[in-house]
């Protein structure tokens, strides 16, 4: 008996997806060009960056107070601007303070310079000996009697500089207390509606979630920051006028105190040299001239060692390298402002890298 066999069935074969198209790389030459481009735009457009990056530092401070207020059954309208014009008040009352002692600082400086001379004379003429000494022998070396002749260039003063920089000055403040109360109460629906703008709900739930995460995670550490800044310059103001430094300028070193500590190694060592100068004109000796500039170290080492640490843990920290790049980069882009908004920026960026898939060694590179 015989059976037939069952015919063999070939299964087709399967479609090959096909690979996806590989994404042309930029070549080194346009990203380095791109990014000279960038460098000069903001270079080129800081007058019209600036009050809009500072009114948004400015409302990043305010929000969790207002969410604070708006718990209160405040209105966001009313709850900005109680916090608006509590800031613009407390500003205006330390100024007003401050004042007559600045004042009275920049009419003194000249004398004050002559006086400290003959000080800063003993203290280096030991080196000052030695330099001579080195200047003498190179020029019995050389053969030389004479020095090389010295070029002294003179600036032209305008006498209209003032009036035509101080409304372009108030224009920009004015500019800055508007952005700021605008960004505090129309800073949620301008973000509603340009996340609308995105494609997809599941991009629009990822952008929303990255976006409430970062705001509320840089405002809390802008708002930490102010206030341990702030808490460090009434400090120094109080070591100060326990010196026997009277108060209006106890609290004009310690603003100047408070606002340079917002830029990391460059301000506390412009401050340091600052009281260093300030000690030696104020006091007598060299002893109670060096006291401002030791209780200084002594204030930052404290705050930046052991009581920052401490509020912000780890999750802010920054390399000390890429930190100074920061602000080198910044303080040459935008001067003291950009020294100001140099680290807020640098949080911002390694917030959004570490939230977004693929980025996330990027921002441990920033750690």
């Amino acid at each position: 008996m015989t059976t037939d066999a069952a015919p063999s069935v070939t299964t087709p074969p399967e479609p090959v997806a096909p690979a996806p198209p590989t994404r042309p790389r930029a070549s080194t030459a346009l990203l380095v060009l791109a990014t000279l481009a960038v460098g000069y735009t903001l270079w080129a457009a800081q007058d019209l960056l600036l009050p809009v990056l500072l009114a948004m530092f400015f409302a990043l401070v305010g929000n969790p107070i207002i969410r604070l207020l708006r718990r209160l059954w405040l209105p966001r309208f009313l709850a900005a601007l109680l916090v608006l014009a509590g800031g613009l008040a407390a500003t205006g009352a330390l100024a007003y303070q401050m004042a007559p002692s600045a004042m009275a600082w920049a009419s003194e400086a000249p004398r004050a310079m002559r006086q400290l001379a003959p000080k800063l004379r003993e203290l280096t003429k030991p080196v000052h000996e030695a330099n001579q000494a080195a200047e003498n022998f190179a020029r019995a070396a050389g053969g030389q009697t004479g020095r090389a002749p010295q070029v002294v260039r003179t600036a032209v003063d305008d006498p209209y500089r003032m009036l035509t920089e101080t409304p372009r000055l108030l224009a920009s403040l004015l500019a800055v207390v508007l952005l700021t109360f605008f960004f505090m109460v129309y800073g949620e629906n301008l973000q509603r509606n340009a996340i609308a703008l995105l494609p997809g709900r599941q991009q629009k739930k990822f952008t929303v979630g990255i976006l409430h995460s970062i705001e509320r995670e840089v405002s809390r550490y802008v708002l930490t920051i102010s206030l341990i800044n702030t808490v460090v310059g009434l400090l120094f103001a109080g070591v100060l006028y326990l010196m026997k430094v009277p108060l209006p300028e106890a609290l004009l070193w310690g603003t100047m105190v408070a606002l340079l500590n917002f830029a990391p190694y460059v301000g506390p060592l412009i401050g340091l040299l600052a009281m260093l100068l300030v000690g030696f004109i104020t006091f007598d000796g060299l002893w109670p001239s060096l006291m401002p500039a030791a209780a200084y170290l002594v204030l930052h080492t404290i705050e930046g060692q052991v009581v920052t640490p401490i509020v912000l843990g780890r999750r802010m920290a920054l390399s000390p390298l890429v930190l100074i790049l920061a602000l080198m980069l910044f303080g040459w882009l935008w001067g003291i402002i950009g020294l100001l908004l140099a680290v807020p920026l640098l949080v911002c960026v390694k917030l959004v890298l570490a939230r977004v898939e693929g980025m996330e060694g990027w921002a441990r590179l920033l750690e």
